[in-house]
């Protein structure tokens, strides 16, 4: 009975996990292709193709190994995306790229068919069965080369002409600020700006003084007090402190007599008389005279 129970529970988490998985990947959306490339993205082998965009429209990571990626209605099994391959985990809001190349012995990004820039492509995603359609566009013929065609809003339901092809990122890029574009329109000499920046470091100076000297004061009145609870009398009102270089200058003298050292002479004094006056001028002289006599 507790075997049974235990298969039970077992098959309804495997349920549920499966369940799990396939709303995941009916997440997953056709963001973006190109169908003629000539002088933009180029592949791992430094060749330009077409390319499809896949991207994860939810909160969740999806892993798209094992499902389908096809042009022909008739054969939705067309291209097997490898399973194993960790790059085919996609995590929320993300992008991944595969390669129309017809060359799918280069690798898991690169599908066995190529897109037709003479007619209309048709693209399309299916589920790991091979039977549930996950998602799919029709790319218009008349594609102008390095113009990609795709959602105007990642995952949104508006397809159009992309002003910039956006191979592994977002479609909708935000290239200018309207805020500094409305200021250059409405203050080109920059007279604006120049003093909107002088005010800011006006301000910040006027703080920090205001700051500074309130912590001054706070620190005298701290100090005023620790000395009164210590018993030190005569302490100079506020308003009559020393300077403080008057005070370091009476530091440094009360320091030097302190610690002032002097030599000590020895009050024992020893005379010897000499015969004659000797000094180092006339020693050279001497001598010769004496060198002379002889």
């Amino acid at each position: 009975m507790k075997r049974n129970k235990r298969c039970v529970i077992l098959l309804f988490m495997l349920l549920c996990t499966a369940g799990i998985y396939a709303q995941r990947v009916a997440y997953m959306r056709i963001n973006e292709a190109l169908v003629i490339n000539e002088y933009n993205f180029v592949d791992d082998y430094g060749n330009r193709s077409g390319w499809i965009e896949l991207f994860n429209n939810s909160a969740g990571t999806v892993n798209i190994g094992g499902c389908y990626l096809t042009n022909d209605r008739n054969n939705p099994q067309k291209y097997p995306i490898p399973k194993g391959d960790v790059l085919t985990i996609i995590p929320p809001r993300q992008h991944i790229l595969f390669w129309a190349d017809g060359m799918a012995s280069r690798g898991t990004f690169h599908v066995n068919f190529k897109l037709d820039p003479t007619k209309e492509n048709y693209i399309a995603l299916y589920d790991a069965d091979g039977k549930t359609l996950v998602d799919e566009i029709i790319i218009p013929a008349g594609q102008k080369p390095d113009v990609s065609f795709g959602r105007k809003i990642d995952g949104g339901n508006e397809w159009t002409p992309l002003a910039k092809v956006t191979p592994s990122t977002n479609n909708l890029t935000l290239d200018s600020n309207e805020k500094i574009e409305n200021f250059q329109v409405n203050d080109s000499l920059g007279v604006g700006m120049t003093v909107t920046a002088m005010a800011v470091v006006f301000i910040g100076l006027i703080l920090l003084y205001v700051v500074f000297k309130v912590v001054g004061k706070t620190a005298i009145q701290m100090s005023t007090r620790r000395a009164q609870k210590a018993g030190v009398e005569n302490i100079p009102a506020k308003g009559h402190m020393e300077e403080g270089a008057i005070l370091a200058a009476i530091a440094t003298a009360l320091y030097e007599v302190t610690e002032d050292v002097h030599d000590i002479e020895s009050t024992v004094l020893t005379i010897h008389k000499v015969t004659r006056r000797y000094s180092p001028w006339s020693s050279k002289i001497y001598g010769m005279r004496e060198f002379l006599r002889k």
